[in-house]
C-alpha cells in the first residue's frame, strides 16, 4: 500500500468516527467551502438522477454553507428530524484512489452506516465518489461528495449522518 493510501483510508475513517461522535464542528473542518455534498434519487427507471438543479435529489448542498446550516439545526434541537439523534455506526470498506492529479485525488469506496433510534435500527449502505484536495500539510479537504445510496427504501429522513 502507498503512504497516500493509507493516508486517504485514514482521513475516511476520521470522517467517520466524527459522524460516530457527533463531533460536528471536526467534521465540517474536514469540507472546503466550494464543496459540492450531493446524494442523487433513483427515478422511475432505477436511475440516478444527473443534475442536482433541475431533478430530484435525497440531499445536495452546492458548497458547505448548507451543512453549516444543518449542523447548525442539529446542534441547537432544531431539527425535529434529528432529535433525539440518532446513535451511528459507520463502516468504509473497498478505498480506491480512482485518479491522483498531484493536488487533487478522486477516491470511491463503500459505506455501510447502521442507526438506531426508537429501539429501532436502520441500515443505510451504497458507495461514496469524493474529490479530495491534497492541503499544505499533507492532509486533505474534501471538495466534492457523491453519495449513492443504494437501498431501495428507506423509512425516515436521511440525514448527513446516516452517510
Amino acid at each position: 500500500m502507498s503512504n497516500k493510501f493509507s493516508d486517504v483510508c485514514g482521513f475516511l475513517f476520521k470522517e467517520a468516527r466524527h459522524l460516530d461522535d457527533r463531533e460536528w464542528d471536526s467534521w465540517l473542518d474536514m469540507y472546503a467551502p466550494e464543496v459540492q455534498f450531493w446524494m442523487p434519487s433513483w427515478d422511475d427507471d432505477d436511475q440516478l438522477t444527473e443534475d442536482p438543479q433541475s431533478e430530484i435529489s435525497l440531499i445536495y448542498y452546492p458548497n458547505r454553507n448548507g451543512l453549516e446550516d444543518r449542523v447548525f439545526r442539529i446542534k441547537t434541537e432544531r431539527s425535529s428530524a434529528s432529535m433525539p439523534e440518532p446513535r451511528t455506526n459507520h463502516m468504509v470498506s473497498n478505498v480506491e484512489i480512482l485518479a491522483d492529479r498531484g493536488d487533487s485525488l478522486d477516491v470511491r469506496y463503500n459505506f455501510h452506516t447502521l442507526s438506531h433510534r426508537y429501539k429501532v435500527t436502520d441500515h443505510f449502505f451504497g458507495s461514496i465518489f469524493l474529490t479530495l484536495k491534497v492541503i499544505g500539510d499533507g492532509s486533505f479537504q474534501i471538495t466534492r461528495k457523491k453519495i449513492v445510496l443504494k437501498n431501495d427504501y428507506i423509512s425516515q429522513v436521511i440525514d448527513i449522518y446516516h452517510i
